[in-house]
């Protein structure tokens, strides 16, 4: 998959078949449309396209939207490549593209730039200013300017966004198991391995926290998780704290893994964490000893979950 970071770079001289959308999750409702997208470009000897847009356009439009996403721009990109989608575009959406009307849109981007053969999009797809332009207009275009649009069914649109809805709602309620189940592959955070103030060393249970830049990044509910990771080729199991550890009165909020079985020193890595299992909620313990215990509790029943499910 060759990644394009706007759409006037975009040079193919094979007509393609295109579809738009932020594609959130990349998880099985959309799996769905991609899988048919690519399927019907392969039959058609002809080139696949995705074109999303970043920033959010909600991020841009209406910038007191609190709105979080279930992927960073990278993790997008890993679980698009893993289908095998020939050009994924990622456009920068700022105001001025907003602007853009609809008819302009499909002239100079649909058509000229992206040699657009046919356009699977959705009977709710809105685009252009002042998101003019919707499914009827498309299939008017498309007369005009000769290609084909296929109207994804009302229920599979229905199917994205009732799963997106649900996914959001599982992990902000430590559902972990619905959410990777309408995801369609383990929820993950990714981030940099930062110093923190290596308390966990003190009680047996050092930590790596994981530093994640990106604010619209959706953070699951504050618990104990576990979890598993790749690093330097090695694949590696442990547990994570997301929280604001309240037995040390901690005011921020923090992500600690700890990886079982390892002890080499990550500091300044960007690693990708797999949430695998909800374990517990986030507790504020009497003492230090009895945090010290819980872990001991916890780590027994994380290696147990990994040896009766991974291993």
């Amino acid at each position: 998959m060759k990644i394009i970071h706007s759409i006037s770079r975009f040079v193919c001289s094979d007509k393609t078949i295109v579809t738009i959308g932020t594609f959130d999750g990349v998880h099985i409702g959309h799996q769905k449309i991609l899988k048919n997208l690519i399927k019907t470009a392969k039959k058609e000897n002809k080139k696949s396209v995705l074109l999303t847009f970043f920033p959010h356009p909600r991020m841009v439009l209406q910038k007191e939207a609190n709105l979080f996403l279930l992927n960073t721009i990278e993790e997008k990109s890993h679980l698009l490549k893993k289908m095998g989608l020939d050009y994924l575009i990622i456009h920068p959406f700022n105001k001025e593209f907003s602007r853009l009307t609809a008819i302009d849109f499909v002239r100079h981007f649909l058509v000229n730039k992206l040699n657009t053969s046919k356009l699977i999009i959705g009977y709710d797809h809105h685009f252009g200013k002042n998101r003019e332009g919707n499914i009827d207009q498309l299939k008017e275009y498309s007369l005009l300017y000769d290609f084909l649009v296929e109207e994804i069914p009302s229920q599979d649109v229905d199917d994205v966004s009732v799963s997106s809805t649900k996914i959001r709602n599982a992990l902000l309620n430590g559902n972990l198991e619905t959410a990777n189940k309408f995801l369609g592959y383990n929820y993950m955070l990714s981030g940099k391995v930062i110093n923190g103030e290596n308390f966990g060393n003190t009680i047996g249970f050092p930590t790596a926290n994981l530093s994640v830049k990106e604010a619209y990044k959706l953070i699951p509910k504050t618990g104990v998780y576990v979890i598993k990771t790749l690093i330097d080729g090695l694949l590696l199991f442990g547990m994570m704290n997301i929280g604001f550890r309240p037995t040390l009165g901690g005011n921020n909020q923090t992500i600690e893994v700890h990886l079982f079985k390892f002890k080499n020193n990550i500091y300044g890595k960007k690693i990708t964490v797999e949430l695998l299992y909800f374990l517990r909620d986030e507790k504020k313990f009497d003492t230090v000893e009895d945090l010290s215990h819980q872990l001991t509790i916890d780590k027994k029943n994380a290696l147990s979950f990994v040896s009766n499910n991974l291993l």
